[in-house]
């Protein structure tokens, strides 16, 4: 699993969001195929398209779960149920680990900063990954999701 863990951060080294990172590093274990994975995970970066929401890293534990435990039937309440009570935990964890669940707090934005925010991506440039803190909340999500996952096979 730790494999799965790397592929996440260096996927996100390589500029894809921080959801499209950890989604992708575990799609082959859905039947989901590269691209598709990084479709999904697109609209969920800096914290749901930039408006620094959920942050990305966390709506990748949520879209993997989903896949791992999800519900397929609408009138499967017990289910639904359960793959919350999983998602909850896996988000504590994040929380516990992180300090929030929430994008602009974690990269210490407030107010103005926060309103300011546009739709346009920033550049992936050195100095854009050395104030950030992404990089290790996508390492930090993988490696949550791979221990559940890796509990979860092995019964």
């Amino acid at each position: 699993m730790e494999e799965r863990v790397q592929r996440a951060v260096d996927l996100f080294m390589q500029g894809y969001g921080c959801c499209q990172s950890v989604v992708a590093a575990f799609a082959d274990l859905y039947g989901l195929d590269d691209n598709m994975a990084k479709r999904i995970g697109a609209g969920f970066g800096g914290g749901v398209a930039r408006l620094r929401m959920v942050c990305g890293a966390v709506s990748g534990i949520v879209v993997l779960a989903g896949l791992e435990c999800g519900q397929t039937e609408g009138s499967d309440s017990a289910g639904k149920s359960a793959c919350y009570k999983v998602i909850q935990g896996l988000l504590d964890k994040s929380k516990e680990q992180n300090g929030s669940l929430i994008c602009a707090e974690i990269l210490g934005l407030n107010g103005k900063e926060k309103a300011a925010s546009s739709y346009v991506a920033s550049p992936r440039t050195a100095e854009y990954y050395k104030k950030r803190p992404c990089a290790a909340k996508v390492e930090s999500a993988a490696r949550i999701f791979a221990e559940y996952y890796w509990q979860v096979k092995q019964g």
